[in-house]
This record gives C-alpha cells, structure tokens and sequence, in this order.
C-alpha cells in the first residue's frame, strides 16, 4: 500500500471506523446493495448521477434523507431541507452570494494578512499547523459573508453538532437537537442584527433584499456556517498530504492535482435520499419511503488510485459529482474552490515544505486531520507565492 492509501485510510478510519469498513465491504458485493438498518447503498458513480438526476422519485426531504435530520435544527425552509420548485426558487436567490468574482473578493480580502502570516512563520523555520490555519481562515470567511463580527462566537459547538450525524441514524436526538439549536442561535446572532439592520454588505442582509423573511434567512445562515468551514477544513491539509506523499511540494499542485484530490477524498463522502415511490436502482427494487444512500466516496475511488497525471477523460464521467449533480449541485463550490487556491497560493513560495507529523480526527462527520504541523525550510521569502494565487490555466 503506497503512503497516501496507507494515511487516507487511517483518516477515514478515524472518523467512521464501522461505516467505513462497511461501505467498503458493501461495494465489492456489487454497485447497489440494500443493508440492513443502513438503505440500499449505491457505489457506481452512473447509477448514483442517474439517483441524483430523478428529485420526482428520489426526494432529500423524505424519511431517512437530509431534510430529517436538519429541518429541526435549521427550520424548514433551506435549500437542504426543500425539494422541487420551493428549492430551485430560493437557490435562484441566493446564487448572487456565491458567484466566483464575488467570494473571490471576499477570500482576498480577508485572507490576505493570515497568509501573509503563514508565509512569514513558514519562511523564519517555524512549525505551523496547518488545520488550524485553514480552519482560522475559513471561519474567518464565514464570518465576513454572514456579518458575523471578527473573534465573536467559535464554531466548534456547531461542529460537534455536524459530528454527531451517523449513517445509521435517521434523526438527531433530542439533546443533539437543543445543542445545535443553542450553537446556531449564538451563531447567527449578528447575522439576524444585520438582516434586521438591512446590511447588505452582508449575506444576511442581502438575503432580505432578495426577499427572504427572517426565519428563512437564519436558516440559510445557518447552513453556511454548519457547512462552510468542514469540507475546508478536512481538504486542504489533505490535498497538502496528498502531494506531500506523492513526492511534491506545494508548488507541484496544479489544477489538475486538485482536481483528483478531490476525487480521492470527496468532500461529501455520503449523500442520503428518499424513495418517493417504489422502484427499481440498478436492478435492486426500492420501496417507498426506503433510504437511498449514495456512497460518494467509493463511487470517486472506483475510477483507481491518485494519479494527478492521468488523462482527464479517463474520470470524465464523474463530473465533480461529490459536490453533488443537477438542482442539488454545491452552490458553495465557487467560495470553496477560492478558498483552496488562495492557500495554496500562499504556500507554492516553498516548494521543500515537510509535514512534521500528522493525527486524523475521530468522531467527526467529514472525514480530516486533527492537526498536520508543516515545516519550511529556513530561509524562504515570503510572497514567493504570489504568483501560484493566480489559477493554473493548463488544459487539465
């Protein structure tokens, strides 16, 4: 087993140590394979596109799919918990917040001192960590685009909250309910301020110039902040491994290696639906009502091992489908993507970056690093990697 394998099991290991062993197990069986207390899961990337595709049959908001286990904490109007012509128009209204010039001005401005930061630490020799650093940055993010005052509420009580989502469960408990209400409520505070106040210098507030009522605005806020900082989080230390187990350095990350990180790790491993009516997936019948659980990770990780190098068609049919397919697909990829070029934009400046040692997360949702500590070599300059923040433009 080569480096990388060996340490993106352990993380995925570490966050679900029975389910990942289970899905794995699942998906030699065949492409769809019902499990008991689990749902008939479906690990072949065309069959999951083709469950994706069909929201008339297969639904986010029936029983054992998203819209249960978030609508008592978020409310019952967000684009994770509605479905059908409720969910196209609110996606409608927001997509103004998550256009690329948008969050991308949004990243430079606030990224630009922790950068500016991580690259003066890294070139004086010094350990950084570089989880906490994308974590700091991300939240930072968050906090401008929801309004948010800086150094206000954490997120790492909203983030247990997310940990607390298991596959085998259809709902939260009553206590992780109130725990993730109080969390959000503390969160999203100043964005009900600025919504009230009608800032539209922040997403809140622009969220009731485009017509959204308070509830719905919280709620939307809400899943910001309980998704915009996780999938960060778990991919850039990731990526940074990834390439660092593969003999590169980060001036070696080019578009093309992002792109297949994320293959290879699927920042949304798992997605869950509901049959609406019964049916048949792949030859398996499904009953109304019965969870669909598309294994994104194993669907991703069918097409073979990292390979930056490998031609483009040969992965061609998955079109970034761990951020999703059709009227679910990310309306956030744009800030995350900016997100990720400009750290790595901060650290192609060092191309003998080292990793110092490493620990996977346990117990949490998205599968991560608790820390990965980097070290420069001494005598780095600061703002070498100006030039990386701009996007590798080669055919991939």
């Amino acid at each position: 087993m080569e480096e990388w394998e060996r340490w993106e099991r352990r993380v995925q290991k570490a966050a679900h140590p029975v389910a990942y062993r289970l899905m794995r197990a699942v998906a030699a069986r065949g492409p769809v394979v019902r499990v008991p207390r689990v749902g008939v899961v479906v690990s072949d990337a065309r069959v999951a596109r083709e469950v994706l595709l069909d929201t008339g049959a297969y639904t986010k908001t029936g029983p054992g799919a998203a819209a249960g286990l978030w609508t008592p904490v978020l409310g019952p109007r967000t684009l994770i918990t509605l479905e059908g012509a409720e969910h196209a128009e609110l996606r409608r209204r927001l997509g103004g917040l998550f256009t690329p010039g948008y969050v991308a001005a949004v990243c430079e401005r606030v990224l630009r001192a922790p950068l500016a930061d991580l690259e003066r630490r890294l070139a004086a020799g010094a350990e950084v960590d570089l989880v906490r650093v994308v974590r700091d940055g991300a939240a930072g993010v968050i906090r401008e685009l929801v309004g948010m005052p800086p150094g206000g509420a954490g997120f790492a009580e909203a983030s247990a909250a997310v940990s607390a989502v298991r596959l085998w469960r259809t709902t939260l408990t009553g206590r992780q309910t109130d725990r993730a209400r109080a969390a959000l409520a503390r969160l999203t505070e100043a964005a009900v301020a600025a919504y009230r106040a009608g800032d539209e210098s922040t997403a809140a507030g622009r969220l009731r110039a485009l017509g959204l009522d308070e509830a719905e605005a919280r709620g939307a806020v809400g899943l910001f902040l309980l998704t915009g900082t996780e999938t960060l989080v778990s991919f850039v230390p990731r990526l940074v491994a990834l390439a660092h187990d593969t003999g590169r350095g980060p001036d070696g990350i080019t578009d093309a290696l992002v792109e297949e990180a994320l293959r290879v790790t699927s920042p949304t491993p798992v997605m869950l639906r509901s049959a609406a009516r019964a049916g048949r997936i792949g030859g398996v019948r499904v009953a109304a009502g019965e969870r669909v659980v598309i294994a994104t990770l194993l669907c991703a990780r069918a097409y073979g091992p990292f390979a930056p190098e490998r031609d483009a068609a040969e992965t061609a049919g998955l079109r970034r489908l761990w951020f999703g397919a059709g009227p679910h697909f990310c309306l956030g990829m744009p800030l995350a993507m900016a997100e990720v070029r400009a750290v790595v934009g901060a650290l192609r400046g060092f191309p003998e970056l080292s990793i110092a040692g490493r620990r996977p997360a346990r117990g949490v949702l998205v599968p991560s690093y608790a820390r990965l500590p980097v070290r420069a070599r001494a005598g780095g300059v600061p703002g070498d990697g100006e030039r990386a923040r701009k996007p590798d433009r080669r055919r991939r």
